[in-house]
C-alpha cells in the first residue's frame, strides 16, 4: 500500500491540493488588499516609521527602535533586539495600508513590553519549532525507507516534530489577532487615522491575519494526511 501511495496513485493527495489552494487564496487576498490601500494616502500624512515612533512613545516604550529592512511585506518585530523592522513599502509610505502594518508590528512590541503570555510562549518555543519543522519530513522518510522494527520509532518522531511545528502556528494566531486589535485601537486613540481610514486599514490587517489561519488549516490537513499514510505502517 505504501508503495502505491508514494510511487503511484496517492488517495490522500487531495489534502495537499486543498491546503495549497487555501494558502494561495489567503496570500492573494493580503497582497490585493495591501496593493489597493497602499494607493490611499492617509490624511495625517505620517509615514509608517513616524506612526511606529508615535505609537511606541504613546505607550511609554522608548527602548524599541524602528528600522528599515529590504523587501516587500517583510515587516516584523524582533523581541530579542527590540527592533520594529519595517519593509521598504511601509517605512516611508504614508498610505493607510503602510500605517496599519507599522501599527501592527508596534502591537507586537507592546505585547512584549506588557508580557503578553501567548507572545512569551511563542518566543519560548521558536527554537523547538524551527528544529522540528526541519527534521519532521526526513524522519518520516527514513521510517518509510527502512524495513525494520525501528522504522516506527522514526515515524512517531516525525509525527511528533510535525505536531510541534503545528502547535507553534496555532499559538501564533492569538498573537497576530491581538496585535492587530491593539493597532486599530491605537490608531484611533492617537488620532492618526479617521474612522473611515481605520476601516480600510482593518481590511488589510484582517487579510494578513487570514494568512496565518490558512497556514494552520494547511498544516492540519497535512498532519491528517501523514496519519492516514503512516497509520497502517504498524500492520
Amino acid at each position: 500500500m505504501l508503495g502505491v501511495i508514494y510511487f503511484g496513485y496517492d488517495p490522500t493527495y487531495w489534502m495537499v491540493i486543498v491546503g495549497m489552494i487555501i494558502s494561495m487564496l489567503a496570500s492573494a487576498k493580503v497582497k490585493s488588499a495591501f496593493n489597493k490601500y497602499s494607493k490611499v494616502r492617509s490624511m495625517s500624512g505620517m509615514t509608517g516609521a513616524q506612526v511606529a515612533e508615535r505609537i511606541l512613545n504613546s505607550q511609554g516604550i522608548y527602548d524599541v527602535s524602528v528600522q528599515r529592512v529590504e523587501g516587500s511585506l517583510t515587516d516584523h518585530y524582533n523581541p530579542s533586539t527590540k527592533v520594529v523592522n519595517l519593509s521598504e513599502t511601509v517605512y516611508s509610505s504614508t498610505s493607510v495600508a503602510a500605517i496599519g502594518v507599522a501599527a501592527h508590528e508596534c502591537g507586537h512590541a507592546i505585547q512584549h513590553a506588557k508580557g503578553y503570555v501567548p507572545l512569551s510562549l511563542r518566543t519560548a518555543i521558536v527554537p523547538v519549532a524551527n528544529i522540528s519543522s526541519k527534521i519532521a519530513w526526513p524522519l518520516l522518510f527514513v521510517g518509510l525507507l527502512i524495513n525494520s522494527r525501528s522504522s516506527m520509532t522514526f515515524i512517531y518522531a516525525g509525527i511528533i516534530c510535525f505536531s510541534l511545528a503545528l502547535i507553534f502556528q496555532i499559538v501564533t494566531l492569538p498573537v497576530e489577532f491581538n496585535a492587530s486589535a491593539r493597532a486599530l485601537k491605537l490608531l484611533t486613540s492617537n488620532g492618526i487615522l479617521s474612522d473611515d481610514e481605520v476601516g480600510k486599514t482593518r481590511k488589510v490587517l484582517t487579510a494578513a491575519a487570514l494568512t496565518y489561519v490558512a497556514a494552520v488549516a494547511a498544516s492540519i490537513l497535512q498532519l491528517l494526511r501523514i496519519l492516514a499514510i503512516f497509520g497502517g505502517r504498524r500492520d
